[in-house]
């Protein structure tokens, strides 16, 4: 560890979207080391301009371990005793819940106890151990929200849950977790429901990044000018993956608060088509672009009104959302372009 670093910051899932770019963004603003952890067969794509600072141990550093073997959680928390703790790893994707609950509930809630367990015994084995964790749960906690049960200001943190799939459960279960490890036993630990957030990076089992994909395929002659769509009816508001990591930085630092818990979301409300046909005005393909439906992308129940309150986080933390819908959609699509460019084989999903 470099002499100069001040803090050490362990992140799960560096690898995905959120991980890598919290990690960009701590390396740019502060002095702190930052500890990756990872499995073993992890795909680096998204941590690939990273790996020159991993190999020379330049404040990033990788450590093997799986949210589903506690030992190797344990090995890491006592090794590396980082001063701040983002969860992020989790089977992410709510139509794979579907078809795998079990693996999606195994990993989320029963791995963010044996995370939250190898930090209170390494507490329990050093009081003078303070760390502040962050729990990520998800806005799919609140589920399917009849619209006119909808309150006029959008989600608030005290609306109840209705989640509406096996992976939205597993956060309901992550959420209580991370709450109840803060009130039992003493530990700084605080839950967030981000709604959804995207960008450079996103997953392509996600709809915008997967409308986005497809284009830049299109474009490139790889597959036919036909898109394939699940609910475009389907109500979101987008947030920025650099906005939301900024806000998971001031969550951590901006006083914590044991126990607490936020909605974080970005400002910009539309229906998934409407997230469509901004990607597609983006592209001189889009006129010719035929948009068909896909049963295999629709979920059994869909969480179709996911507009945040987030004035509570807000008001704690003096974060707002800074960069703009178009940009976010912008940056996006250009990023799966730069990757068809590069002659990268994908799966047409």
């Amino acid at each position: 560890m470099s002499e100069s670093c001040s803090s050490t910051a362990l992140i799960t899932g560096v690898t995905g979207m959120v991980g890598s770019h919290l990690t960009d963004y701590l390396l740019a603003n502060t002095d702190w080391k930052i500890v990756g952890v990872c499995r073993w067969r992890s795909p680096l794509d998204n941590v690939s301009h990273l790996l020159e600072r991993v190999n020379q141990k330049d404040r990033v550093f990788f450590e093997y371990a799986d949210l589903n073997d506690e030992i190797s959680l344990m090995s890491v928390i006592r090794k590396t005793k980082p001063d701040y703790i983002f969860h992020l790893a989790a089977q992410s994707y709510p139509l794979t819940s579907f078809t795998a609950p079990l693996d999606t509930l195994n990993t989320n809630i029963l791995g963010t106890c044996r995370l939250l367990e190898a930090v209170k015994s390494s507490m329990w084995e050093d009081p003078a151990y303070k760390p502040v964790v962050h729990v990520c749960a998800s806005s799919e906690v609140f589920g399917k929200i009849p619209a006119g049960k909808k309150p006029e200001t959008g989600i608030h943190e005290e609306c109840s849950f209705h989640p509406a799939s096996p992976y939205a459960i597993s956060k309901v279960g992550t959420d209580l977790l991370g709450r109840y490890y803060a009130e039992a036993y003493g530990m700084t630990v605080m839950t967030t429901r981000m709604f959804t957030h995207t960008g450079p990076r996103r997953g392509d089992v996600f709809h915008e990044s997967t409308f986005a994909k497809q284009i830049a395929m299109i474009e490139a002659g790889l597959i036919e000018p036909e898109l394939k769509v699940g609910n475009l009816k389907s109500l979101r508001t987008y947030a920025d993956v650099r906005d939301a990591v900024r806000a998971y930085y001031m969550l951590v630092t901006v006083n914590p608060v044991a126990g607490e818990y936020y909605n974080i979301g970005g400002s910009y409300t539309c229906e998934v088509g409407n997230t469509l046909h901004t990607l597609l005005s983006y592209s001189d393909m889009g006129s010719r672009i035929r948009i068909v439906t896909d049963p295999e992308r629709l979920r059994p129940i869909d969480a179709d009104l996911q507009v945040p309150d987030c004035r509570k986080f807000k008001l704690h933390t003096g974060w707002e959302p800074e960069i703009p819908f178009e940009k976010t959609m912008h940056d996006l699509l250009d990023y799966w372009r730069e990757r068809v460019n590069r002659g990268e084989v994908f799966l047409t999903r």
